[in-house]
């Protein structure tokens, strides 16, 4: 129940089942109509009455079927219909057998206390609402009670569009969740989302393939298989040796909040390399955080020759772009030629804030230098974590066009930097250069905090020195970030959240999430 399903992918799975021969067409719609119509008993019983708004398409039909059984149960139902389903059609059917005397959608206004059942338009629109239609959205815009179906109309199931949509306080849809549920403006119209089981098969779902990837919504049954118990006789380097790059004077609390969240996040031992000139003044803050100066590169080369750690984060308060430049070229440079021999940053290399920006000028030559490399995988273990602004910086031709929604931009950025891409925001993404995703849905705006990325950043560089999967360590430390800030709550800031880190990821382990 992971994958979500375009509008597409959905239409070829609902023919696979009826061409199957146990169901057809209008066998799903009445199912369809039935779960429906289910929620809407369970959840609204003090109801005076119900307004279902039918359109002309499979949608509008599985309303028909739900105005049907509102009305043969007793319940006081009008129903509303915009256009004419086709001959020959389910939806056609549907209405056919509806008794209920049809009113026009033009004259539609909510009334207080009853519940409007939204059955205008489902997942394949790729238009505005326009008409009675976008009249009725405005109309419900502030009525509490809005059940869509599928989706709330006016909402594009492949790209969260809504411009005029309407606003649901629950939308069922069926078999699979579609981008639009979680991709935001969408997903503020959705409200909450359930979804029903209408005897479509697993086995009818559309394999992916290069041309279509697969896209998930970021659970942690996606990845959890990767997160373990240390095993008894571990020791500390045996977990994994995160190295963490300080900034200068006045930034050196972000890339703190980053080594405190690895180390949280399981890493056995984290060491944050520092300008000369702050060494005391990280030293004083740190306690189970190992210390090492770099200030050229021949510190940087020193220091991975003796302590040879799995994973690097590096762009987190550093400032300095000249030097921050340099030390992600020389690993990069060095990554080329070591990874496959003898383990060096063999877990990944994190690349956060300022690491982004350093690039925004010259971005090819930071993709060449990953380009170059040479990996047993299909792509090198590299995280870009780009939000909007820095997003804009180093794909500036993606971010301008506005035809793209947010998965297909982290999309094509992967693919163009042969990076995993977790770009972040409300609806955060990952996203790999295999065409491979997934969409964040349990963000929280007590994340909208000054330090909070750093602290992800930090988790990323945790779950990769631990031989994570990469798209899985991306995707577990963005779920595990905002599932932290969840608990928490009202008054969070950055540095609340490593503490948080150890009951998530033991409940995780412990299968209590």
């Amino acid at each position: 129940m992971n994958e979500l399903l375009t509008p597409t992918e959905m239409a070829e799975a609902e023919r696979s089942t009826i061409d199957g021969g146990d169901v057809d067409g209008y066998g799903l719609m009445r199912r369809a109509g039935e779960a429906v119509f289910r929620e809407l008993l369970a959840r609204f019983p003090q109801a005076t009455g119900f307004d279902v708004l039918s359109g002309p398409g499979n949608n509008g039909g599985d309303g028909y079927v739900v105005a049907r059984l509102l009305a043969e149960t007793g319940l006081p139902v009008e129903l509303w219909a915009e256009g004419e389903p086709r001959p020959g059609r389910d939806a056609e059917r549907a209405a056919r057998e509806c008794a209920l005397p049809r009113r026009r959608l033009e004259d539609f206004q909510p009334s207080g206390g009853r519940v409007i059942v939204d059955a205008l338009f489902g997942a394949g629109l790729t238009r505005s609402l326009s008409g009675a239609a976008e009249r009725a959205a405005l109309s419900c815009s502030r009525h509490r009670e809005v059940v869509s179906i599928d989706l709330p109309s006016g909402v594009s199931g492949e790209t969260g569009a809504a411009a005029g949509a309407f606003k649901a306080v629950l939308t069922v849809t069926f078999v699979r969740m579609k981008p639009g549920h979680l991709l935001y403006p969408g997903r503020e119209h959705c409200g909450e989302v359930v979804v029903a089981d209408i005897g479509v098969p697993d086995g009818a779902i559309p394999r992916p393939t290069r041309d279509r990837p697969r896209t998930f919504v970021n659970r942690p049954s996606l990845w959890r298989g990767g997160l373990d118990r240390p095993e008894t006789h571990a020791h500390k380097y045996a977990r994994g040796h995160v190295a963490v790059f300080s900034g200068g004077a006045l930034s050196t609390g972000a890339a703190r909040l980053a080594a405190s969240a690895a180390a949280r996040s399981g890493a056995g031992a984290v060491t944050l390399l520092s300008p000369s000139q702050v060494l005391a003044i990280n030293a004083g803050h740190l306690t189970a955080t190992m210390l090492a100066r770099a200030d050229t590169v021949a510190d940087l080369d020193d220091f991975l020759d003796r302590r040879r750690p799995l994973s690097a984060v590096i762009g987190p308060g550093f400032g300095n772009p000249d030097k921050l430049r340099a030390f992600v070229l020389h690993m990069l440079g060095r990554a080329n030629h070591t990874v496959l021999g003898d383990g060096l940053l063999r877990g990944g290399l994190v690349l956060d804030a300022d690491a982004i920006s350093a690039f925004a000028e010259d971005p090819a030559r930071l993709f060449d230098a990953v380009a170059a490399i040479e990996s047993e995988e299909e792509f090198p273990a590299i995280v870009l974590t780009p939000h909007e602004g820095e997003f804009r910086r180093l794909f500036p031709d993606i971010a301008a066009d506005e035809k793209l929604s947010r998965l297909e931009k982290a999309r094509l950025a992967a693919d163009r930097s042969r990076c995993a891409i977790v770009y972040k925001g409300a609806d955060t993404i990952i996203a790999c250069p295999t065409g491979r995703a997934a969409i964040n849905e349990n963000g929280t705006p007590w994340l909208a905090t000054a330090g909070s990325g750093d602290v992800l950043a930090g988790i990323i560089g945790g779950m990769l020195t631990q031989n994570m999967p990469l798209f899985d360590a991306a995707c577990a430390a963005v779920w595990i970030h905002a599932e932290a800030a969840r608990r928490f709550g009202a008054g969070l800031i950055a540095e609340d959240l490593p503490g948080l880190l150890p009951s998530v990821l033991g409940d995780l382990i412990d299968r209590r999430l």
